[in-house]
């Protein structure tokens, strides 16, 4: 059986009195795009936030390649942390920055790359998600699926090894959400990134993943394939997935 790339190993967290992960054990495969999913509160962008590294469990261990994440020094977590990327919910462009500026930005803040290097892996980036022609345009004037492009081009633009997705269809409406998505599997596809994507979109998500892991109630109730997950009997897995929700966890 190969290694996970990352893994919780009964892992807890609490905000006083909620108990947001209550031994959470997963395990995330290098190469694959897992998607995260639950009702709301369930602690999804938590996990995420564990990941690279905005939290810390209280107890349990996160492993990455199998190695303690909370034991290595200072430079492995650094390094480790340089291979990970984020796009964020709603995307987090900075108005005042243009397309090109926006994109830029992790480059100039964590890398030594000189302007011209800088300049040539932005460009890359802007060609392969073909929105070259936005470099010197404002987010203020892009559509909605156009900012989801330039948020992909930022989180890509360090080729990260990793990228987190915080619900990427926040807000879209049905046909841009499935471009959206289009969009993940086929970059992940050709660049090689391992995805993990928080998502309320379902079945939908299901089409680009090759992995579900569901979280209720601090503990993950399913982790499998796609297809596993539709031909579950666990209770609680079915209703949610066809949406037979009961009015109290609304």
């Amino acid at each position: 059986m190969k290694q996970p790339l990352i893994q919780f190993i009964d892992v807890k967290k609490s905000f006083g009195s909620n108990h947001v992960m209550n031994g959470v054990n997963l395990s995330i495969f290098k190469g694959e795009i897992t998607a995260v999913i639950g009702k709301s509160g369930c602690g999804k962008s938590v996990l995420l936030k564990h990941i690279i590294g905005l939290l810390t469990q209280d107890s349990g261990k996160i492993l990455i390649f199998g190695k303690d994440l909370s034991s290595m020094d200072k430079k492995k977590r650094q390094i480790f942390k340089k291979k990970l990327s984020y796009m964020f919910q709603e995307n987090a462009l900075f108005d005042f920055l243009n397309v090109f500026d926006n994109i830029a930005l992790p480059l100039s803040e964590k890398s030594s790359f000189g302007k011209d290097e800088i300049r040539k892996k932005v460009m890359m980036r802007m060609k392969q998600l073909e929105i070259e022609t936005t470099f010197d345009k404002f987010p203020a004037e892009l559509s909605g699926g156009m900012k989801k492009r330039v948020a992909l081009a930022r989180a890509l633009v360090t080729d990260p090894d990793v990228v987190l997705f915080d619900e990427p269809t926040t807000g879209l409406d049905p046909v841009r959400k499935h471009a959206v998505h289009s969009m993940i599997q086929e970059y992940q596809q050709r660049i090689g990134f391992t995805g993990v994507v928080v998502s309320h979109e379902i079945p939908e998500i299901f089409d680009i993943c090759q992995r579900v892991i569901m979280l209720d109630n601090g503990r993950i109730l399913f982790q499998g394939s796609p297809d596993d997950i539709l031909k579950s009997d666990i209770e609680g897995v079915n209703s949610f997935i066809n949406g037979k929700v009961d009015f109290r966890d609304l």
